[in-house]
């Protein structure tokens, strides 16, 4: 499976002030453009990111939960722990890579995409689908307290099967 190049992968914008064969020899490469977008986003690419970032964005975009992430990672052979799944799901949000979706206390998902956009949760098979559109109005927020701003609104719009 390929991994998507997209304008924050690719080194074309890199490379483009250099002579024709002098640019990158290696772009298109799915594991080096994965190394490029996690050095681009401040992080090491260590053997366990990028094997968690090849399961994470190969894909193109989805929700995972850490314990998926880390059934994925045993399924492909990938020697890693929980407590590391965890903490890289947690440095790729930091970093801007993942977006963090607390469902309830106890579920997060992490989302591919960080773009603005809100959710369906299926309650019976817990699976967080992405909401089609850019906008769903909200109402009027409260004001946020002294020294603070809202950063975002994340809405999660809970659904479950008609009673027949």
């Amino acid at each position: 499976m390929a991994f998507p190049i997209t304008s924050e992968t690719a080194h074309a914008d890199r490379d483009e002030h250099l002579p024709a064969g002098r640019r990158d020899p290696l772009y298109g490469c799915p594991v080096h453009d994965l190394r490029h977008k996690l050095r681009g986003a401040g992080l090491r690419p260590t053997r366990q990111r990028v094997a968690l970032g090849w399961l994470l964005f190969a894909r193109g975009d989805r929700h995972v939960t850490a314990e998926k992430l880390y059934e994925e990672a045993t399924g492909a052979r990938v020697p890693i722990s929980l407590a590391t799944v965890y903490n890289t799901l947690h440095q790729f949000t930091e970093a801007g890579l993942l977006r963090e979706i607390a469902v309830d206390g106890s579920k997060t998902y992490f989302d591919t995409n960080v773009s603005n956009h809100h959710h369906f949760l299926y309650e019976d098979d817990n699976r967080l689908v992405d909401i089609p559109g850019t906008e769903i109005p909200v109402g009027q927020l409260p004001n946020a307290p002294d020294g603070m701003e809202v950063a975002r609104v994340d809405v999660v719009i809970r659904l479950r099967r008609k009673a027949v």
